[in-house]
């Protein structure tokens, strides 16, 4: 086996970790090295946007329109041969935060679909730009009712009679009387090709507060609970002076806190057991005016409601009170008998913390952060009873419909979480306990509010406390980095329609003729509510290209896309980011092999993930398995290069050759298997993989692992059971867990003690450098990983053992030399035998 990473100087293990690659020789693949670049010139693959102005015309009539936009600047053409696939992606995501699966587009509907892998990207709608200023104007809309695109780079633009051609509906637009001035020399930001992302800020509207509301376990041992005080009044030192802020503390019974009274503490009193109504919840906590002599009441005026709603108010009149207030509250004063579990009322919190935040802020960005010790006990929401002696439900019981409480608790928690989403409120779970706490049923909070979910052992683990920390960090602006009460829209040109969007988000149901009938995610709609954003959220778009195979493309013609993120800022400004993008059209009878060099391997591996992961939610998972292998099989048929029935002669390009090992490792991932995982931490792990990044999200498909060794620096090796050798240390990162593992030689002398003697300064240092690199990224992930320093033969080394390609296992031992690495006990098929497979299926010619 071979490898090659491409090591730029100064990047972290974070940072080096997406430059890795690996590569498998015994796969037959025809490149040997994956580390080169492709040295393809291709003309027929533009970076969009004009930056010469002469390739502007006065547009007269359509014709002359779409002719235009079929010429190729030749300025660009000498710049796109120059610039290999690899860069071109590199530089799309850097600026516009986008990786799309293939970077030239089949023509027709047909030829896509023989594609296997959709035409479909990963967007970061808020992609950290520094570089990016936003400009102090609104954008310039397309007057078409039912278009209403942002005026773009690819836009046809007659300076003299100050017209631009919309490049989606091909309306022709004047521009606005502030625009007056432009010309091919003056131009606005929007029309050059660098700002084909561009951020606007809105000034229209009056600003919203930043909310927070604490909903707060009380049922917890005391050293927990102190420990969540500390943590929960360090957060407050966080937070902006002017940002609103409310407590509600649950156990047996709930209780909203009112914050604006001094001197004495008063809270209002709800029982756990009683479902109530959002009306119910505004009226018992005095959000409604006094109902006039036979009417009945209605909710208060927002100007009234900042005066008057005393359960959340500014942090800079309440700190002190509520700072007293965190410290002073007690455990949950009802008795626990022998053999129960408390009474937890976290159903009837939830409920009357997203009232709270409906009757007073609507359609405001707000964080509800529910911090929990536990299950749902008692009420509705209830995930088990508390009897000790019943467990909490496990994959065995969901399988045999032996859940009881599994169906109704995870609907009301779903009705929970789409009334906050209608209103942009978030919901992050802090789970610290043991044992399960319910997190299946209450992940929907969660997932479709974009908020976050932290799962930890106890609130007294520097795991909680700086991932928690973390929440509130700053960017380079000192500003949060987070956003509030997001929509994403989705505009396409017209020979592709939207199919759906996977990741942290809830449909807004906005039908039109972008919308595909092929659903695939979350469809039926060209906008998304996405109530929180962070700079690494990101969601999968997919398209259908629904152009017929008898009517083809102009040649040289291009498909668009533009991203409309509407939000508010943490600095309270409403802005909206427009990232606008193009790839060309190819005609997949004579180009197919230039569709295949433009292929994003990585991309398209975390996409199918994502349908797979999406899929897994409401199928069985053998079935999800079975879908991954025949997409990956058809994929091989159609790319390999290969004699009929001759495994032997398969082969697949440089830009295909890492894809099967993805998958390979996507199969064994506790994202698709649930064994020795319970319902919460798969929930967990899902949920952390539909939301992060690419970088992030190829670490959890296909954990990185470097070694440390006296024979040279620290070096990225292959994930396989080979490179677990007696005189090296590892460390593996695979997002959820750092584990550093010392070898049987190195773990033998560490116990002897030789790092303590002076002649051995250069051991002591090798067994520094893994800590030192694991410190690093211990310090920067959200949320922290779990820490784990194992060797050779101790219990925890099964974090390592599960995740390497098992290729020397108990029962092919003989075929190897003593200095080959570790066997691993397992059944599983090692990477070699499940490419000799893929392949035998793919050159098969019954199949």
């Amino acid at each position: 086996m071979q490898f090659t990473e491409k090591k730029p100087v100064g990047l972290s293990p974070v940072e080096r970790s997406c430059q890795l690659k690996f590569h498998c020789p015994s796969a037959s693949f025809s490149a040997d090295v994956i580390g080169i670049q492709h040295k393809l010139h291709f003309n027929y693959l533009l970076p969009f946007g004009f930056t010469d102005s002469s390739q502007f015309s006065a547009l007269t009539t359509m014709d002359a329109q779409q002719q235009q936009q079929q010429q190729q600047p030749q300025q660009q053409q000498q710049q796109a041969a120059s610039m290999t696939y690899q860069e071109f992606i590199q530089q799309n995501e850097d600026r516009d935060g986008t990786r799309f699966s293939w970077n030239l587009w089949p023509s027709s509907r047909l030829e896509a679909t023989r594609l296997v892998v959709p035409v479909s990207c990963l967007f970061t709608p808020l992609k950290e730009r520094p570089d990016l200023p936003p400009v102090q104007y609104e954008p310039v809309l397309c007057s078409r009712a039912n278009c209403k695109a942002v005026l773009n780079p690819l836009c046809q633009v007659d300076f003299r009679a100050k017209i631009w051609a919309c490049n989606f509906c091909f309306q022709r637009n004047p521009f606005p009387p502030s625009y007056a001035g432009i010309s091919e020399v003056n131009q606005p930001a929007e029309l050059m090709s660098q700002f084909s992302t561009i951020e606007y800020i809105v000034q229209r509207g009056p600003a919203s507060p930043l909310i927070f509301l604490y909903v707060v376990d009380t049922c917890l041992e005391e050293e927990d609970l102190q420990a969540l005080r500390e943590s929960l009044q360090m957060s407050l030192s966080l937070l902006p002076p002017n940002a609103l802020v409310g407590l509600i503390t649950f156990g047996r019974m709930v209780q909203v806190h009112e914050l604006s009274c001094e001197g004495i503490a008063k809270s209002y009193v709800f029982r756990g057991t009683k479902e109530l109504t959002p009306k119910q919840i505004q009226e018992m906590l005095g959000l409604m005016k006094p109902a006039a002599s036979g009417q009945q009441g209605r909710p208060l005026a927002p100007s009234d409601m900042a005066a008057s709603c005393r359960f959340l108010q500014p942090v800079h009149k309440v700190d002190m009170n509520l700072t007293d207030l965190l410290g002073e509250f007690q455990r949950d004063p009802w008795p626990v008998p022998q053999g129960k579990r408390p009474l937890r009322s976290t159903g009837v919190a939830l409920s009357i913390a997203v009232g709270l935040l409906e009757g007073t802020f609507p359609n405001t960005g707000a964080r509800v952060m529910l911090f929990t010790g536990g299950p749902p006990t008692q009420g509705p929401g209830m995930v088990v009873g508390d009897e000790l002696k019943t467990p909490i439900r496990s994959w065995h019981d969901i399988q045999k419909d032996n859940a009881r409480h599994l169906k109704k608790a995870t609907k009301y928690y779903e009705a929970l979480s789409n009334r906050a989403a209608d209103n942009g409120h978030s919901i992050d779970i802090y789970a610290c306990a043991l044992d399960q706490t319910g997190l299946l049923e209450m992940k929907c909070c969660s997932n479709l509010t974009g908020g976050h979910i932290v799962m930890g052992d106890s609130f007294n683990t520097s795991l909680f406390k700086q991932t928690f920390q973390r929440v509130f960090n700053k960017d380079y602006n000192s500003e949060f980095r987070m956003a509030f009460g997001a929509t994403l829209e989705v505009k396409t040109s017209r020979e592709l329609k939207v199919a759906g969007a996977i990741g942290p988000c809830v449909s807004l149901n906005a039908k039109g003729p972008g919308v595909s009938e092929n659903e695939m995610g979350v469809g039926g709609t060209t906008q998304w509510k996405v109530c929180s954003l962070t700079p690494a959220t990101t969601l999968g778009i997919f398209f259908e290209v629904v152009n017929q195979h008898n009517a083809p493309i102009p040649q040289g013609g291009r498909g668009a896309v533009q991203f409309i993120t509407q939000y508010q800022h943490s600095n309270m400004q409403k802005r909206i980011r427009v990232t606008t993008v193009a790839r060309n059209w190819a005609d997949a009878q004579s180009q197919i092999q230039h569709i295949e060099s433009s292929f994003d391997q990585e991309a398209s591996a975390v996409l199918m993930a994502r349908l797979g992961v999406f899929r897994a939610e409401t199928e069985e998972g053998p079935d999800v398995l079975r879908w991954l292998d025949r997409q990956l099989i058809r994929l091989c048929q159609k790319f390999g290069q290969y004699n009929k029935d001759d495994p032997t002669s398969f082969r697949l390009s440089q830009s295909l050759s890492l894809y099967p090992q993805f998958m390979f490792h996507l199969r064994r991932s506790p994202f698709l298997q649930v064994f020795n995982n319970s319902p919460d931490e798969s929930s967990y792990y899902r949920h952390h993989f539909m939301r992060q990044d690419l970088t992030q999200s190829l670490i959890m498909i296909q954990p990185i692992l470097y070694s440390y060794s006296f024979y040279g620096p620290p070096e990225p090796v292959l994930l396989d059971s080979s490179s677990i050798l007696p005189d090296r240390i590892l460390l593996m990162d695979t997002f959820f867990q750092l584990v550093i593992f010392h070898g049987e030689t190195i773990a033998q002398w560490r116990k002897a003690g030789y790092q303590e003697m002076a002649e051995y300064e250069n051991f002591k240092q090798l067994l520094q450098a893994p800590l030192d690199d694991a410190q690093e990224i211990l310090q920067t992930r959200f949320p922290m990983p779990r820490y784990v320093d194992t060797e050779h033969g101790g219990s925890q080394a099964r974090f390592l053992l599960s995740k390497v390609n098992p290729s020397q296992t108990h029962n092919n031992l003989y075929g190897w030399g003593q200095e080959s690495g570790a066997p691993i006990l397992t059944d599983d098929v090692s990477l070699q035998v499940f490419m000799d497979h893929l392949k035998k299926l793919a050159v098969s010619s019954s199949a």
